[in-house]
């Protein structure tokens, strides 16, 4: 089987959505911890401008290959991230993850 690139998407609320300041820092935050772990690609961050969701945001990233994904999300600082940024800020969330479809 041919390594195939993932696509990994996350669409978030936070839960002190009401503040600019408090979303400007969580977002920034994670575009420097994130972005700098070996194996991300095009980390993304984006705004949601329809109303079919209360996931006002979403970062992206793409990896070349499932070990690189793997290697990720069991990466020390994805790992403290998530502990200590991701699960006392974030109120709901979606994760997707994809690969081209043949």
């Amino acid at each position: 089987m041919a390594a195939s690139v993932i696509r990994h998407t996350v669409c978030f609320a936070l839960r002190d959505a009401d503040d600019p300041g408090v979303e400007r820092a969580f977002v920034e935050e994670a575009r420097s911890i994130l972005s700098a772990i070996p194996g991300v690609r095009d980390f993304a961050v984006a705004r949601q401008v329809g109303s079919q969701s209360p996931l006002a945001l979403q970062f992206s990233m793409v990896f070349t290959d499932r070990a690189a994904y793997d290697a990720y999300t069991a990466h020390p600082a994805h790992v403290e991230f998530v502990r200590g940024r991701w699960e006392p800020a974030v109120a709901s969330f979606q994760e997707l993850d994809f690969e081209p479809y043949d």
